[in-house]
């Protein structure tokens, strides 16, 4: 009994809905019989172009309205319409359809259309679970593989280096080192435009004591070495011509080097720790490094770490810049356009399979900030 009254309720509250709405009143039995299209009388599946209609009339009204020919009846213009014989006299079928309120203007066109199956189509496929594909798979694998290989987060195999003296300070320069370990990406801009670092500066052009100099050129080779061993063990760069392949790496082994040493930054001290060495950004004070590149470098590492990037995408991002087509003499661009192209949608793969959130976006859009971190011109010391 209290089945029957529920039903009855929700029965009557819609139909006080639809009259509030101002659609069409119809007789409704208890046996909810079903709505019949005001055009011919078959079965009506919903409202179309603002009038009750089954299928058939719907598909009907839009290809006449985009007829370009007249249609005209062969009687009198007094044709009854039926489910049977709507098909006789489509001119009188046509007046009925206008006659019930059916609305020429929202019919779409046929660009309309295509744009709406366009947006139906992408928005399933962003609804879809994202898969990696098999192909995308094998490359992340290749990529992981060749990172490990080359690349030594403890440093073990950095030996025989020369030494730098700590100690030691550029001509005129009196801060302490916690001061200048513990510099943060706002505060050293102003350190170097202060006028007595500018002073130092016009001494340090007649004597200044690069004291880490000779250890950080024996760093750089140490890591351009295994970037080239990260590089020559991919398929698709032993593809390339030799040329090609010289000015790939010309182009992104500062890129590589910065992304591996963001493995082994920490944000909280400013330290990059490598293993039995650590560094701090006053190192690359010491090796003659200028502000234009510490500034907007120590920014991106702290940036970027912030991310807590896994293996997989930091790997990625080291092809992304490997394979970079506007590098200066390289000749197969297009080759090198859709190598790069297929990486970047690998990693986008990889966010949407990994991550969730507003995070998905974030690593992808960081790495494209690391070209304008990395200053061109002359930055490295002299």
């Amino acid at each position: 009994m209290n089945e029957a009254t529920g039903v009855q309720s929700i029965r009557e509250a819609l139909t006080r809905y639809n009259e509030e709405e101002g659609s069409q009143e119809e007789e409704t039995t208890e046996d909810e019989e079903p709505r019949a299209c005001a055009v011919c009388g078959d079965l009506a599946k919903g409202y179309h172009f603002n009038a009750l209609t089954c299928e058939g009339c719907k598909g009907f009204f839009r290809r006449a309205i985009k007829r370009s020919t007249q249609l005209r009846c062969r009687f009198q213009n007094k044709c009854s319409i039926t489910k049977n014989n709507r098909r006789s006299c489509q001119a009188c079928r046509f007046r009925k359809c206008r006659a019930i309120g059916m609305r020429q203007e929202m019919v779409m066109s046929e660009k309309e259309v295509q744009e709406r199956r366009t947006r139906i189509q992408t928005r399933k496929r962003l609804d879809a679970p994202v898969e990696l594909s098999s192909q995308q798979e094998e490359t992340i694998k290749e990529l992981l593989c060749s990172h490990r290989q080359s690349f030594d987060s403890a440093f073990y195999r950095f030996s025989g280096f020369r030494p730098m003296d700590r100690n030691a300070l550029p001509v005129g320069q009196d801060e302490s080192e916690s001061e200048l370990c513990s510099l943060s990406s706002t505060s050293l801009s102003g350190s170097f435009e202060t006028p007595e670092n500018q002073e130092h500066e016009e001494a340090g052009k007649k004597g200044s004591v690069f004291t880490a100099l000779p250890h950080v050129a024996d760093l750089t080779t140490y890591m351009i070495q295994d970037i080239i061993t990260f590089s020559k063990s991919l398929r698709d760069f032993q593809s390339l011509n030799m040329d090609d392949q010289i000015s790939l790496l010309k182009g992104a082994t500062f890129e590589i080097m910065q992304i591996r040493f963001n493995m082994v930054f920490n944000t909280k001290t400013g330290i990059w720790e490598c293993g039995h060495i650590t560094y701090c950004i006053n190192d690359a004070v010491r090796a003659g490094f200028q502000p234009l590149l510490l500034e907007p470098l120590l920014k991106f590492h702290h940036t970027l770490r912030d991310l807590c990037l896994q293996e997989e995408e930091y790997a990625l991002m080291q092809a992304m810049s490997l394979f970079s087509p506007d590098r200066p003499g390289v000749q197969q661009h297009r080759v090198i356009d859709e190598l790069h192209e297929n990486l970047a949608l690998t990693l986008k793969s990889w966010i949407d399979c990994k991550r969730t959130g507003p995070e998905k976006q974030f690593p992808l859009l960081c790495f494209l900030c690391l070209q304008p971190a990395v200053p061109q011109g002359d930055v490295l010391p002299h």
